[in-house]
């Protein structure tokens, strides 16, 4: 059985994905990480750069003695999935790209990250959290998962949360998009906040053997929106 390793996004972490575990598992050995620095992994120095991250967890899956695998990868972990495809795509079988793009400046994002840098320094490690939460749900503080999600978000230190920025603000993965080999499929709300639809399109369309998935009446946060049919959608490109 091929394993679904999950990649969280910026102040994310694993326990984030417990109705895809709970779906999935029948199916498939699923293997949630947290990024150092946040999520359970919130005491471990932190990376300040995509490429960091991506290494990170190749080393980890290689400590719990994964070498073939399938992908997913979430917002800054989509970031980081598509640079592990750089490093490690002779062992990624499929490749999910969810709530993510190629750009990391992130343009249409609700506000630039410059702004969320000056309001992290301003606001603090916590009211930061919970703010940036809202953003990735459709109905913000109202959602139904609003409240877990800024519990997990909250994990995040100030450095964690610098460094993510920065990582982010560094990074693009658009010229490498057409070396990507792994069968993919692109995984959008369709009123996501944080990536726009030019960047979606630019993943469907550069990706070879791209599909796309638009989930309706989502943000960014699908996992936690409808996470049935979310899980649907994951089972049938896995089954494929």
């Amino acid at each position: 059985m091929i394993p679904l390793v999950l990649v969280h996004g910026f102040m994310g972490g694993s326990a984030q994905w417990g109705a895809q575990i709970d779906a999935l598992s029948s199916e498939h050995k699923v293997i949630a990480v947290d990024l150092p620095g946040f999520g359970e992994n919130a005491d471990l120095p932190v990376k300040n750069t995509i490429a960091g991250f991506a290494h990170w967890v190749i080393a980890e899956l290689r400590r719990l003695g994964v070498k073939r695998y399938n992908l997913l990868g979430h917002s800054m972990g989509g970031m980081i999935v598509q640079e592990m495809m750089r490093h490690d795509g002779g062992n990624i079988e499929k490749l999910i790209l969810y709530g993510t793009g190629a750009i990391g400046v992130l343009p249409g994002r609700f506000e630039t990250i410059a702004h969320s840098k000056a309001r992290a320094v301003q606001d603090g490690a916590r009211k930061t959290a919970r703010r940036i939460s809202a953003t990735w749900f459709l109905e913000k503080e109202q959602a139904r998962g609003f409240e877990a999600c800024a519990a997990i978000a909250q994990r995040a230190s100030p450095e964690a949360i610098a460094a993510g920025l920065d990582a982010m603000e560094a990074w693009t993965g658009k010229a490498y998009l057409s070396q990507i080999t792994a069968k993919t499929i692109v995984i959008s709300g369709d009123t996501d906040r944080t990536y726009s639809w030019d960047q979606t399109s630019l993943l469907w369309t550069s990706i070879p053997n791209a599909n796309l998935a638009v989930v309706p009446n989502c943000s960014h946060a699908v996992h936690s929106e409808n996470p049935e049919l979310l899980n649907t959608i994951l089972l049938d490109f896995l089954r494929r």
